[in-house]
């Protein structure tokens, strides 16, 4: 059981970070700075994205409570916006919005407040990854054994993040624009299936059916 839970919880944080596609960005996003003034941005990013993912994994259900908002109705929405997610990754849309986040942030805020925004919100902690946590976190319900496997998947994740940007000019070039293209549409279709199955898992729950 647990091992099925960590299984699909690191499918779902990974395509949803995506650390991979992360490079390029990060390398636009730091153009100018140095090698160690990028690991620093790199570090502060990571370090923050973490802090926003395990706020969602440990306190994201009892917020939807206080809310009202059922989970089977976040199981449907966070599927819905998963999906979406995976529709600009398999047609290639996510990049461009991406890109034009980072354009737009470079031009109104100064070079030190990058590493908060846009590379680890929304890029990194962004609506898909909250939704995948928040999700998980429901999945895992009061199994304190569950969420701690949560918790260490999503630095595992985060840290991978962390890998790539200390890599980033190295992975680019390796990957290179077929690569990243192929990549990024993989991801997608996995991240589909993923989020179809929490639309079902909700509908599941309303209806009182097993699928």
């Amino acid at each position: 059981m647990i091992y099925d839970f960590a299984a699909s919880a690191l499918a779902t944080l990974l395509v949803t970070l995506d650390p991979p596609a992360l490079a390029p960005v990060f390398l636009s996003i730091t153009r100018g700075m140095s090698r160690a003034e990028r690991w620093q941005t790199g570090l502060r990013a990571s370090l923050i994205a973490f802090g926003i993912l395990a706020a969602f994994a440990l306190i994201g259900e009892a917020t939807l409570k206080l809310l009202g908002i059922g989970l089977p109705a976040f199981r449907i929405a966070g599927g819905i916006l998963l999906f979406y997610i995976a529709f600009e990754m398999v047609f290639e849309h996510r990049n461009d919005r991406k890109q034009n986040t980072v354009d737009q942030a470079i031009t109104k805020d100064h070079i030190k407040n990058v590493a908060a925004f846009p590379l680890a919100i929304p890029l990194m902690a962004g609506p898909g990854a909250i939704t995948a946590t928040i999700l998980l976190a429901s999945k895992a319900q009061s199994d304190y054994m569950q969420l701690s496997v949560l918790l260490v998947l999503i630095a595992f994740c985060v840290g991978c993040c962390l890998a790539v940007f200390a890599a980033a000019e190295r992975v680019s070039v390796l990957l290179g624009v077929t690569g990243n293209i192929v990549l990024s549409r993989l991801l997608g279709v996995v991240l589909a299936g993923l989020a179809v199955q929490f639309i079902i898992n909700g509908l599941s729950i309303l209806l009182n059916v097993k699928f």
